[in-house]
């Protein structure tokens, strides 16, 4: 085996199968009423809709009879009534009526998928049912807590989720992608330390007495101060990344507030293997009412989350249309990102044995 191959088998890359046996964010949990929502999820079709109890089903978007969109059809009460033959389901799938066979339909279920609201979350389960456990569920209570102030938005991207999670592992490029929100020309040579525990990948910048980055210096009022800038971060598993920003002032005046924290949360579901749906957080725990702070805090993460999205869109567009022989080179930096690609690569091949496994019998 060539060793582009081996790295290439050792390291998950846009080819690689996605991993389904995990939670992915399927929505917002406003997003969710009494109508029903189609969304394409792990290259799979679904259709979401609250029932009058407020609980959440979902359903494959897909009719066993003639395959026609159940989110084409309606919802009435807690069923939804397919549009091409009136075939009715209830919230789990199962059939009630068949109005050309009454008494066929017995046996008929469509898939349901194990689904768990963390508002303002909605969380699913799209691989094996039997392992779909919600203690697995990352707690990201701060989202809702009084004592955070949060911001956030959406996009829909064109870009394997194995890029998205190397991008927000390579802090290297917030110096040039986002010189003019997050980056600083120190950062990209800030002391890097890495670390594993199980499947979750974490790293951990430190950058003494710089100037902050505009993202933060405006909203913590530390424009010209020198200050101690602490990045962590944690790729915890194939639906998302969590980080850590600490800002401490390097020389703080009497009375004044010295440290200000925000946690940055990026959760992204796999569309197709080459589309994501992305949601981002951004949640302070100072200036809880400062309507211009959460402004500005707002427009500058929307910005540099867009230069993200298209610059993953343009390698997107260079890696799936140019020849797999192509050689990257990797340095120190990428680390954290080889280590989660491993990880992919890894719970990609374990999903994959079993089928792999029938087939040779």
């Amino acid at each position: 085996m060539s060793n582009a191959a081996a790295s290439h088998r050792q390291h998950a890359d846009h080819t690689t199968p996605l991993v389904r046996n995990a939670w992915y964010v399927a929505a917002l949990s406003h997003e969710i009423e009494r109508n029903l929502l189609p969304r394409t999820l792990l290259e799979t079709r679904v259709v979401f809709f609250r029932k009058k109890d407020g609980s959440i089903s979902a359903l494959h978007d897909r009719c066993p009879h003639r395959s026609f969109p159940l989110s084409k059809s309606q919802l009435q009460d807690d069923t939804i009534v397919c549009g091409y033959h009136g075939i009715t389901y209830d919230g789990t799938g199962r059939c009630l009526h068949v109005p050309s066979a009454p008494n066929a339909g017995g046996n008929i279920k469509i898939r349901n998928f194990a689904v768990v609201e963390r508002a303002p979350l909605v969380w699913i389960w799209m691989g094996d049912a039997e392992q779909a456990d919600p203690a697995l569920i990352p707690d990201f209570s701060f989202l809702s807590a009084p004592t955070w102030k949060t911001v956030s938005g959406s996009f829909h991207m064109h870009s394997n989720y194995v890029a998205m999670h190397e991008n927000l592992l390579d802090q290297t490029h917030f110096t040039f992608l986002h010189a003019g929100s997050v980056g600083t020309p120190e950062w990209a040579t800030s002391p890097l330390e890495v670390s594993q525990n199980g499947d979750t990948v974490s790293l951990r910048r430190e950058l003494k007495k710089s100037l902050p980055p505009g993202i933060y210096a405006v909203p913590m009022k530390l424009e010209g101060r020198m200050v101690d800038r602490l990045s962590e971060a944690s790729f915890f598993g194939p639906a998302g990344h969590l980080a850590l920003a600490k800002i401490t002032v390097s020389e703080p005046i009497a009375n004044e507030r010295e440290e200000f924290r925000v946690n940055i949360l990026h959760v992204f579901t796999p569309e197709t293997q080459n589309t994501l749906h992305y949601w981002w957080f951004n949640s302070r725990d100072f200036g809880l009412d400062d309507e211009e702070a959460s402004k500005f805090l707002y427009e500058a993460s929307h910005a540099a989350y867009v230069e993200d999205v298209d610059a993953l869109g343009w390698i997107s567009d260079i890696v799936t249309t140019e020849s797999e022989d192509y050689r990257e080179f990797s340095f120190r930096s990428d680390r954290p990102g080889l280590m989660m690609r491993q990880v992919l690569s890894r719970l990609a091949a374990q999903e994959q044995a079993p089928a792999t496994a029938v087939a040779a019998v």
